[in-house]
Parts: C-alpha cells; structure tokens; sequence
C-alpha cells in the first residue's frame, strides 16, 4: 500500500484518479493536483460518488520546481503520477530526484518553444535516478505505452525476429462537435502538423505533414483514411528493438478534421511564436485552445470506439510470421464508468497499471526506462481486467507492405 501523487486534473487525470481509487490495497491514500484545485475537487467528488473513496487534493504550479517539492514533501508519497503537459517533464524529474519518489508519465518532453518531441532530454536523467535508487518509468499511456509492450510481447512470445513494425492508430468515433481534439488541443495540433518521419534500414527518412495516406480496415469500425506520422515510440522501440528494418505510425483522420486543420494553419492560428495583440503578447495556438472544446467535456454522447495496435512481419523458427495485436475501446463505456471519453481512458487505465506494476515491484530498477524494456506479461494480464482487453490474430493479412 503506497501513497500516489497524480498532476493533471484534464480527462486523463480523471481516468488515473478513479481508476487508482478503485484498488485501495494498492494506492492506499491519492492526492490530486494541478495548477487550477476546482478541477481537482470536482474530480474528486466523482470519485467519491462512484467508489466511495476519498481522495486529497492540491493547488500546483508544475512549471515550478520550488513548489512541486513542497507540495511531495508534505504528502510524501511513493510515486509521481505526471499526466499534465508534456513541457512539465523535466521540472517533475527535478523534484521526484530532489524529493526521493519514483515517477512515470505518458508522455515525453517537449520544449514550449519548439514543436519537437524526443527522448533525449529525459534519457540525460538516467545516472541521476541510478545513483538516487529511484525509477522514472516514461511514456506509459497507450501510444506510447501499450503499442510499446504490445511489440515487446511480440518479441517475447511471436518472433525470433520482427522485420516490419506498423502502429496503427484509430478513432472511429463521433463526438457530434465540428472541430476538437480528443487531447490537449495544443498538443495535439503542435503533435499532427509537424514533419512527420519513419525508420528504415537504420535510418530516419523524413516526410511532410499527411504526405502517406493507407486506407487501412479496423476491427468493429472498417476502413479509413491513415496517415503516416512521426510518434515518440518508434525512437525507443527501434533502439531497444534493434532486427526492426522498418517502423511507422499511422493514425486516422476524416477530411473535415483536416479542413479545419488547413484553415487553422493557413490564417496562422497553429502558430506557437508570439504575436502582439492589443499591447499585449499571445500565442494564436493558446489562444485557440481556449475556444475549441474541451477534451474532458466530449464523453457524453460521443459514439463509436477507438482501435489501436501493432501490425508486425518478422520471422519464427526460420518461416516469415504476420502477428496483429489490438484493443478496441468504447467511448460510451469509457464515458459511463469514468465519466471521460474513451481517449482519455485509453490513456489513463495503463498509467494506472504501470504504476501498479512499480508499486507491487514487478517493474522496478533504478534508472530512466521506457516500458518496453520490462516483462510485458503481468502488465497485460492486468490490462483486460482494468478495463482493456486486447486481441491477436497470427498469419493474417495486415494489409501494410
């Protein structure tokens, strides 16, 4: 029974909050805080009201070391659940190491200057949590997160060798608005509208933004249109996974969705440099955030449900093998059990289980890793009892060339 810090009261941190309040044995006392407390309070009286059980909550400023130490030290908890913004990545790490607390988040870091996301920042902190005997467990969501143990259950269990790795990411759903992001609208749109890249033969090769398009079928959904992206798993899967000759990301996106995305672009509102307003500095791209919907606010009567997975070629015992794995994820389930919409519970049920897998000892070393680098078998035995199940199928066509 160990105490838990969450930071990041958006749908994510609603998902890990009910979700965490639901096995008591192993968070035995949560605390949830961001920067604004009257969305931690609200979060937690749904808590109460559908498990029954309390949790604490805080004002904190997570851009701010000072005051992310205050706040750990008084709670003094065993674990650091980051699901805020990704540029709070390192100002978290900082006060975890200060602090004596292990850490995970679903996300990796990205400067608030430069729509640039990697490894490499984080990786730096590696010799910090050894010497201290802390962990920092990072990326664990979905994507990145489960694809990743997806791949490494792959490895383990399917391939003496993966050659060709394809994630493939889906959202069949309808939340009835004309223009939102199911997370973070500044993330995502700084996420989508950059170069996007793949590995092959050992190397990046670089792409323009919705350059590929596969239409690509999706179990319970059918065809859509997908297209190739850069995601952050592909630069720890291909080093940790090093037979991969070939590794991409796909995700989807309906034409209207990349209308309003052009428009966005092309009226300079994606634009993350400041422009004077009024006597005044602003960034277009926050400024919009602060009129498209809410992410939290698309579960109710959103329709459909999300397909997410990994489509891998390699070979077994000397013959080629084709092997897909996957989860399908309902909105309308996802929003009755946790009141948020089903990307965000597809986020925050495996940050719940990686913590879990940290706090029960089945994932803990110190040391900065990546979940891929763990045995993916009791994070995904626990998966489908939280909410998750998943699906194989070997030697069927994965469509991908």
């Amino acid at each position: 029974m160990s105490k838990t810090l969450i930071i990041g009261a958006g749908g994510v941190g609603r998902v890990v909050a009910l979700k965490c309040a639901q096995h008591p044995g192993v968070f035995s006392s949560i605390m949830l805080a961001s920067r604004t407390k009257s969305k931690c309070d609200d979060i937690a009286a749904d808590v109460k009201k559908r498990t029954g059980q309390t949790i604490e909550t805080a004002r904190v400023d997570a851009d701010q070391v000072p005051e992310l130490v205050e706040l750990i030290n008084a709670f003094q908890p065993a674990l650091v659940i980051h699901v805020a913004l990704p540029y709070q990545d390192l100002t978290i790490m900082d006060a975890c190491l200060e602090t004596g607390v292990h850490y995970l988040d679903t996300a990796n870091y990205e400067p608030k200057d430069e729509a640039k996301f990697e490894y490499s920042w984080q990786w730096a902190y590696q010799d910090r949590f050894k010497q201290k005997g802390l962990m920092a467990l990072l990326g664990c969501g979905f994507d990145p997160g489960v694809t990743s143990i997806f791949t490494a259950h792959a490895a383990k269990h399917h391939f003496d060798e993966m050659h060709y790795l394809d994630i493939v990411d889906c959202n069949g759903g309808d939340h009835g608005k004309a223009f939102a992001t199911n997370f973070n609208p500044e993330i995502n749109i700084r996420e989508i509208t950059q170069k996007g890249r793949y590995w092959e033969n050992g190397d990046w090769v670089e792409t323009e933004p919705f350059e590929f398009k596969e239409v690509l079928n999706y179990p319970n959904i059918g065809k859509r249109d997908s297209y190739l992206l850069y995601h952050e798993e592909l630069e720890s899967l291909v080093k940790n996974f090093p037979t991969l000759k070939r590794a991409r990301f796909w995700m989807t996106f309906g034409q209207e969705y990349l209308t309003h995305l052009r428009v966005i672009q092309n009226i300079g509102m994606a634009r993350i440099d400041p422009v004077l307003y009024n006597g005044m500095e602003i960034v277009p791209l926050n400024f919009l955030k602060s009129v498209l919907p809410d992410p939290g606010s698309l579960g109710d009567n959103y329709s459909g449900e999300t397909s997410i997975g990994c489509r891998i070629k390699g070979i077994k015992d000397g013959k080629e093998k084709t092997y897909y794995i996957w989860n399908n994820c309902s909105h309308q389930l996802a929003f009755n059990e946790t009141g948020a919409q089903g990307v965000s519970y597809t986020t925050g049920v495996p940050a719940m289980t990686g913590a879990m897998m940290m706090l029960n000892g089945q994932w803990m070393r110190p040391g900065v890793y990546n979940v891929e680098e763990f045995n993916p078998d009791p994070f995904l035995d626990k998966l489908g009892k939280h909410g998750l199940p998943w699906h194989e199928e070997i030697n069927g066509d994965l469509e991908l060339t």
